[in-house]
């Protein structure tokens, strides 16, 4: 069973890299929040209600932990299989559903609106991880994942090529960035918004991270290049961008050393790792000052005070 550390520093954050004791709390120690998932998946952090939401995908639910009390609830049930979340510019819920192959955001009164389930004519996959850019443009990834099988959504045809998108919900207009990504999976922009990064996660013979440049004011992508090798056993699923532009990847199920998140720099250098006992599919920054990192992990919900902050939007 897992036992906090309760030493300081925590030997579960490990630095890779001389560079990494910057983002290090020396008096900040790994918690875990929750645990009684069976895959944890889409943190997301609302700052204004000082509570985090996040998807337990088999078990069809959306999980709420509140800050101030510790108390955690469902937040919606069913959940037709939720996976990825954001929060919208105007502050509302963004989602990615396997089981109904749509991107949805949630209104202020409760209410969903689909933004987007099919293109050209065809379903959608399933919609995987999803992120909103300053422009308030949605972008999406669309793997095959959820309709695989029945343990995330349902098994089903897929009727276009695994794909990110980018959604204007002013017009709504989607457009097909790329989609000669294999396994197109977790995503995130640089702090300036001229680089998008997206989790490859059926490339051979490692997963990748690969950047690509926003041309033409972001309506278009250049060519892709490799800007992380996962290596034997690493598996980077989502992740998010600190303020320096540095990457924390949900990352493990190769070997349990590997379990928790790895921290890459802007030009893709390892730097540091945080242990956990579970393979951590994504992670989200929050806090008041955004400055804590939430960490989806297999069964559980843990948080880390880290000394830089998220990307606000991210």
């Amino acid at each position: 069973m897992w036992q906090p550390n309760e030493r300081y520093p925590d030997p579960a954050v490990r630095v890779l890299d001389p560079s990494f004791n910057k983002y290090r709390l020396m008096l900040a120690s790994v918690e875990r929040l929750y645990t009684g998932c069976r895959w944890s998946e889409g943190p997301v952090y609302f700052g204004d209600g000082r509570y985090l939401l996040w998807s337990d995908i088999p078990n069809n639910r959306i999980l709420r932990w509140d800050e101030e009390t510790g108390v955690v609830s469902v937040f919606r049930k069913p959940s037709n299989n939720a996976n990825g979340h954001t929060r919208d510019r105007q502050g509302r819920l963004v989602g990615c559903e396997h089981d109904t192959r749509r991107v949805v955001r949630t209104e202020y009164d409760g209410s969903i609106t689909v933004l987007a389930d099919s293109y050209n004519g065809r379903k959608l996959n399933s919609p995987n991880d999803v992120i909103v850019k300053s422009d308030h443009t949605i972008w999406f990834t669309d793997p095959e994942f959820g309709i695989l099988g029945y343990y995330e959504g349902h098994k089903d045809e897929s009727e276009n090529k695994p794909a990110v998108y980018r959604l204007d919900p002013r017009t709504g207009k989607l457009t097909m960035m790329v989609d000669t990504i294999p396994g197109p999976n977790g995503l995130a922009f640089s702090p300036d918004e001229k680089k998008l990064y997206v989790v490859a996660s059926r490339a051979e013979p490692h997963r990748q991270i690969i950047a690509y440049d926003l041309l033409d004011d972001g309506t278009k992508l250049g060519k892709g290049t490799v800007l992380i090798d996962a290596g034997p056993g690493g598996s980077p699923d989502g992740f998010r961008v600190d303020i320096d532009g540095n990457l924390w990847c949900g990352w493990g199920m190769g070997s349990a050393d590997l379990d928790g998140v790895r921290v890459f720099n802007p030009q893709g250098k390892p730097i540091g790792h945080i242990d956990l006992p579970e393979r951590c599919a994504n992670v989200c920054f929050g806090g008041r000052y955004r400055n804590r990192l939430f960490m989806a992990a297999s069964h559980s919900l843990y948080a880390l005070y880290v000394n830089t902050q998220g990307v606000a939007g991210g």
